[in-house]
């Protein structure tokens, strides 16, 4: 970022982990200032890529589906760059993330409780990752925190 990130931006971000759908004019009056700084801040923080998408942490189990989780460890050499874009077209892939340590990649699913759509949908999912060397499921049965900032 090439503004620095000050006090009063940090005091923002964590105010919006923890409710997004706070206004400028509620953010303002939290933090003591004018809707106006607040509205300059936050443009700053989106156009310099700090702020990068505002959304909804969806209770699964609430609406019928489970929370799966791959680790995926890959044999040396796979291009992690062309899995990942194969990935991103997957309806059932939630989140991507690249690794460190046991695993390369982490990739987050959400399907449907019925264990052998699961089972299909998993399957789906991990024939789009060529050169798995290990791979871990995890189910998530709760999230009992969730934290941005």
């Amino acid at each position: 970022m090439a503004d620095k990130i000050t006090p009063i931006d940090m005091r923002i971000l964590k105010l919006l982990a923890k409710n997004a759908r706070l206004t400028y004019k509620e953010l303002a009056e939290l933090l003591g200032t004018t809707r106006q700084r607040i509205s300059r801040r936050m443009n700053r923080l989106e156009q310099n890529g700090v702020v990068l998408k505002y959304t909804v942490i969806p209770n699964y189990d609430a609406l019928g589906y489970v929370h799966v989780i791959l680790g995926v460890t890959l044999k040396p050499g796979v291009n992690l760059d062309e899995i990942i874009e194969e990935l991103k077209k997957d309806e059932n892939v939630k989140i991507i993330q690249r690794a460190l340590g046991s695993h390369n990649l982490v990739v987050h699913i959400v399907g449907p409780r019925d264990m052998k759509e699961l089972e299909r949908t998993i399957s789906e999912v991990t024939k789009k990752i060529p050169g798995v060397e290990h791979l871990d499921i995890t189910f998530i049965t709760e999230t009992v925190k969730f934290e941005t900032l």
